[in-house]
């Protein structure tokens, strides 16, 4: 699998991405809001083993393509997500969906705007791939933030626009992972197919387009390690399994020929073609 991608694919890609036209482009996979289908986890400080997750009637964890921040490298150990672990799941019937997420609060990744898609998409997508990751599935962007409108105008939208169109010309799908404010505004901005929604800043709200929404925080233990649970809203939620065999796999310093000039030039010429 070669899943370096230069300047001129990515702008042949995404200027093909432009013409489509927003609708179509951002057509929705998540189902509106209904009856909860079944459980996920996520973790981030140890991995619970597969058996206990099938055991406790989970359908499977949303699990990190993201590398441990600094100063977390002593008890953040369930990052990220590895490919025995994805397999291990397959193996109990249960199944995996990815989330980025490397920095928080200060270092929160969208601060950098469009400049900080083309450091860590990269990396996501190459963590995903060396979990068994295949294509065409979503990668959830963690906007773990309550952020102010003026927050999400500068720095968020851009953001994820420059994640959307590294993700899409990739092969993937963006999904957003955030509080019902920044759900609502990108989807007003057509951006997100699959949507995890967390509570802080939501004022007690689900919003209707939700995929997953987690319900509570470092509340619960499987295995002695901390879990989040979620509720699972749409039959399909991101979820995939590994296959048989890993065509690549691929460090997380992985060169995919991104970078924040190329992107930033497709924002701008996004932006134009759909004023």
């Amino acid at each position: 699998m070669d899943l370096h991608l230069n300047r001129r694919g990515f702008l042949k890609a995404a200027a093909g991405l432009a013409t489509i036209g927003t609708a179509s482009m951002f057509m929705p996979k998540a189902h509106a809001l209904g009856p909860v289908l079944g459980t996920v986890i996520d973790y981030a400080a140890g991995v619970p083993s597969a058996a206990s997750i099938k055991n406790a009637g989970h359908l499977g964890a949303v699990r990190y393509v993201s590398q441990r921040r600094p100063g977390t490298e002593s008890w953040m150990v369930g990052k990220p997500v590895t490919l025995q672990e994805t397999r291990a799941f397959a193996q109990n019937g249960l199944k995996t969906a990815s989330v980025y997420q490397y920095g928080k609060a200060d270092t929160a990744d969208w601060k950098n705007g469009a400049a900080g898609a083309a450091t860590h998409a990269p990396q996501a997508i190459a963590l995903h791939v060396a979990a068994g990751g295949p294509k065409n599935r979503p990668i959830y962007v963690a906007i773990d933030d309550n952020p102010t409108r003026t927050e999400y105008t500068n720095q968020i939208r851009p953001y994820l626009q420059a994640f959307k169109v590294a993700l899409s010309t990739a092969g993937y799908q963006l999904g957003i992972y955030g509080n019902y404010n920044v759900i609502d505004w990108a989807i007003a901005d057509g951006l997100g197919e699959f949507f995890w929604m967390h509570n802080w800043g939501s004022n007690g709200q689900i919003h209707p387009r939700t995929t997953i929404h987690q319900i509570r925080i470092d509340k619960d233990k499987l295995d002695g390690v901390g879990i989040d649970m979620n509720n699972v809203y749409a039959n399909d939620w991101g979820q995939w399994t590994p296959g048989n065999e890993v065509d690549a796999v691929i460090s997380s310093n992985s060169n995919t020929g991104l970078n924040a000039e190329t992107i930033n030039q497709i924002i701008k010429a996004l932006g134009t073609m759909s004023s």
